[in-house]
């Protein structure tokens, strides 16, 4: 899509945030008004935060970077997996394991046990085992997959993370912090902006909202990879193999 209007956002219900009763005093600066004890995000505001993220998004996808994309609740996690893996980026949509970031090592070997439990079950001895025993192995298998399948090519930490639900994904944004990633995250009126380094006040709970602001990040890296894509055939056009001046 396009890039969107403040019309779009407010179709989409990007203004709307959650009860006055329920809200953090530090998104005061991203807050128009409130209606019906409900408090209206400004969409200029909105507009701009959305903006300056989709420039970091694509920046970083340029120079060849991977962002991960965090979003593991109902209404988000099957718009992000689509969105994650025709880019070709890592994501969690599942369950936020403790030390994906931070302890990374440990992620690592999750990996190692998780192929090697494919090649457990593709094997003769698999066959040959009791069905009960082949039960634990294939359960244990799909709950790896399930958590991981989405870092399963990592290879290293990521440039930065995208958040849908700073609030709830709390735990990937401490752990981003800590690595001094940068964080770009979707803020509602009940979460702390403060450590979010590319907040987008928006409504993170409507599925029309969350899709309008994740379509934009995801458009936006589309084209940071688009560049790079181009960036490369001009410099291999410029500089000609020895069997191309032969």
């Amino acid at each position: 899509m396009n890039k969107p209007t403040h019309q779009d956002f407010l179709k989409a219900g990007v203004h709307l945030g959650h009860m006055t009763s329920k809200w953090n005093p530090k998104m005061r600066q991203f807050i128009y008004t409130q209606h019906k004890g409900t408090h209206i995000i400004d969409v200029h505001q909105a507009a701009m935060r959305l903006q300056k993220a989709a420039e970091i998004a694509q920046s970083l996808a340029s120079d060849g970077k991977k962002i991960l994309f965090v979003a593991t609740k109902k209404q988000a996690k099957n718009l992000v997996r689509e969105k994650a893996q025709k880019l070709g980026m890592p994501y969690v949509t599942e369950r936020w394991l403790g030390g994906t970031l931070t302890n990374f090592v440990t992620i690592r070997k999750l990996l190692k046990k998780m192929v090697s439990g494919e090649k457990m079950m593709r094997s003769v001895t698999y066959q040959n085992m009791a069905k009960k025993e082949q039960l634990m192995i294939a359960r244990d298998h799909k709950k790896l997959k399930k958590l991981l399948e989405g870092v399963a090519d990592t290879t290293r930490l990521p440039a930065a993370i995208f958040v849908v639900d700073v609030a709830r994904e709390a735990i990937a944004v401490r752990e981003a912090k800590k690595l001094q990633i940068p964080v770009i995250g979707i803020v509602d009126t009940n979460a702390d902006p403060s450590p979010i380094d590319y907040p987008i006040p928006g409504n993170d709970d409507a599925f029309r909202s969350i899709t309008l602001l994740v379509e934009a990040i995801s458009n936006a890296i589309e084209k940071g990879l688009a560049q790079r894509k181009t960036h490369k055939s001009n410099a291999e056009s410029d500089n000609p193999t020895a069997s191309d001046r032969a």
